[in-house]
């Protein structure tokens, strides 16, 4: 409905009025409205949203009604049709309200005598009859999320963090690496809202140590077992990884500001 005056002393092309909400057909509309016309508007200084626009925001929203203020405040949750997610209205755009990274690590395995270490997972020793071949411990669902969080983050891969040529990290326990990423990430304001992974091997068999990589996971993580979850596959046999050559594992993570 047009530009409102605001307060005093706020110009009037920084004020912007959301339409009535009765122009939608739906809650859903009108929260996806607000969000579209707070996100253009960037700068704004003051606002002023109609009833009921307001009162289809989900409950963690918070919205100035017109009073002055440097930055606009966060919109963040779901909305409670739809499943549309709001994205923070902020001043500051290279810090968004969530991010989302995915990383993936492959390794070969062999025997424990060739690779001159055991099979580590997930942080937990298996006791099975294959080594892993990597210049640290090559824990492959450790690896893998430690490029997830540092992709959330847009920051530089493991490799590049951690590099295999350097003898400092010959044979280094892989929690050092996911507790450096997640120190970062602690660092940049974020914290964990879930994480996935997807174990992919053929041997050795991992279900019988599920519950302790994911108590290790919420361990170095600091966050709650509703956050975490890992499930595995095998490869049917197929290629390097289903001849047990080779395991790899693929990790999602979503993190949001805290």
């Amino acid at each position: 409905s047009g530009f409102s005056r605001g307060p005093p002393g706020i110009r009037r092309d920084r004020q912007l009025q959301t339409p009535p909400g009765d122009m939608f057909a739906t809650p859903y509309t009108s929260i996806r409205a607000l969000a579209a016309a707070l996100l253009v508007a960037g700068s704004a200084e003051a606002f002023t949203a109609s009833p009921l626009a307001l009162s289809t925001l989900p409950r963690q929203a918070s919205v100035s009604r017109g009073l002055a203020a440097p930055r606009l405040a966060a919109l963040g949750a779901a909305a409670r049709r739809g499943g549309l997610l709001l994205a923070r209205a902020t001043a500051d755009d290279d810090e968004p309200a969530i991010r989302i990274g995915h990383g993936w690590d492959i390794h070969r395995m062999t025997t424990p005598e060739l690779a001159g270490q055991g099979c580590v997972i997930g942080g937990v020793k298996v006791d099975c009859e294959y080594g892993i071949e990597a210049h640290s411990d090559g824990d492959v669902l450790y690896h893998s999320l430690t490029d997830a969080i540092l992709g959330a983050l847009t920051l530089p891969d493991i490799g590049q963090l951690f590099p295999d040529t350097d003898p400092e990290w010959r044979g280094c326990d892989s929690e050092k690496f996911l507790g450096e990423a997640w120190r970062r990430m602690d660092e940049r304001g974020y914290k964990v809202s879930n994480v996935d992974i997807t174990l992919i091997l053929q041997q050795p068999r991992v279900s019988p140590i599920k519950d302790k990589m994911k108590d290790n996971l919420v361990r170095v993580l600091k966050t709650t077992p509703g956050r975490v979850n890992i499930k595995a596959r095998t490869h049917e046999k197929v290629d390097s990884i289903g001849e047990s050559r080779a395991l790899s594992c693929h990790a999602v993570i979503l993190i949001d500001r805290k």
